[in-house]
């Protein structure tokens, strides 16, 4: 499995990619415009389908490297992050009761969800902090 590595890499990053936009896309299409159609089922599934995809990426990868959640501080905070992310975009497409909650938990997931790339792209759970600590 060690040499599909980049492939397996390159799907999780394009999976990450796909899922950050599909929600950015339903979320403003649900929350500014009041479309119907970013809960439509075929969406969902696409939703889930790139999650799963994603996901599976991400344990393939976490097996070939050897570091796992709870023993490596970055993918703990990675998954912790994730957990929050999820809860916020369910808020942000669904559960909020007005549009201004929608939009907020709407925003806050996208912080979160550029936090947990920067965490990724650093190898650090500080993410993009760590490099603003190294600067200073």
């Amino acid at each position: 499995m060690d040499t599909f590595y980049l492939e397996i890499r390159n799907v999780h990053i394009a999976a990450v990619s796909l899922s950050g936009l599909l929600f950015l896309v339903r979320a403003l299409a649900s929350n500014v415009f009041n479309a119907r159609w970013p809960m439509a089922a075929p969406i969902r599934y696409l939703s889930y389908t790139i999650d799963t995809i994603l996901l599976t990426a991400a344990l393939m990868l976490m097996t070939i490297v050897k570091q796992f959640p709870f023993v490596d501080a970055w993918l703990t905070a990675k998954v912790l992050l994730l957990a929050a992310y999820i809860v916020l975009g369910s808020y942000a497409l669904k559960r909020a009761r007005t549009r201004a909650a929608k939009l907020a938990f709407t925003s806050a997931a996208i912080v979160v969800f550029l936090f947990i790339v920067s965490i990724a792209r650093t190898h650090n759970a500080l993410g993009f902090i760590s490099l603003l600590q190294a600067g200073a």
